[in-house]
């Protein structure tokens, strides 16, 4: 990988925002030669609401962005055009500051880059990580399966397999049962 990749601590929430802030003022200015990426890493989660399994992307790191420029960035560079990157990247509305020394922050490693951008292992590509709304101890209605429309409690979650053990009264024994999370529905 060519350039230098810096980290930029951002306001968390204002990812996509502060990114397609920072692109307009680059191009604006014209330093597109000089800043030559803004990336928001991100990975895929998957989130159970009313029985509903809804996938989407979620940064990997909230509140932090990765920016790619050609030269070094310092406050006091001897190339006006880092100089000015430097300036214009923290003056960006959002930006709080350079992870590291505030004047002249190090550049990240290459395999600290190669980290932060492949974040996710073919494993987790193929199956997005859960967003959990579910505690033990919470009382549930099965929506699908077999058991529809049957009261069960929590006894259990693994969010690896994206699998509730729940206990539900069937014919007044209590049983033990497993089921995905948009199986079932809060009460």
């Amino acid at each position: 990988m060519t350039g230098f990749w810096y980290i930029i601590h951002i306001y968390s929430g204002h990812e996509k925002k502060v990114k397609v802030n920072l692109e307009q003022r680059v191009q604006a200015v014209g330093l597109e030669e000089e800043i030559l990426q803004v990336i928001i890493p991100t990975k895929e989660v998957v989130e159970v609401k009313n029985g509903k399994k809804r996938t989407f992307e979620r940064p990997s790191y909230p509140g932090y962005i990765l920016i790619q420029t050609a030269n070094e960035l310092r406050a006091d560079a001897e190339i006006e055009s880092s100089q000015k990157s430097w300036h214009l990247i923290r003056d960006t509305p959002g930006v709080m500051s350079f992870v590291g020394s505030s004047s002249h922050p190090p550049p990240l490693a290459e395999e600290e880059v190669q980290n932060a951008l492949n974040i996710s292992t073919d494993e987790e590509k193929r199956r997005p990580s859960p967003v959990v709304d579910y505690v033990v101890g919470d009382k549930v209605k099965v929506i699908d399966g077999p058991f529809n429309e049957f009261p069960a409690e929590i006894h259990g979650i693994d969010e690896e397999k994206q699998r509730l053990h729940l206990m539900i009264s069937i014919f007044g024994r209590t049983t033990p049962i497993e089921l995905e999370f948009f199986q079932v529905e809060k009460i």
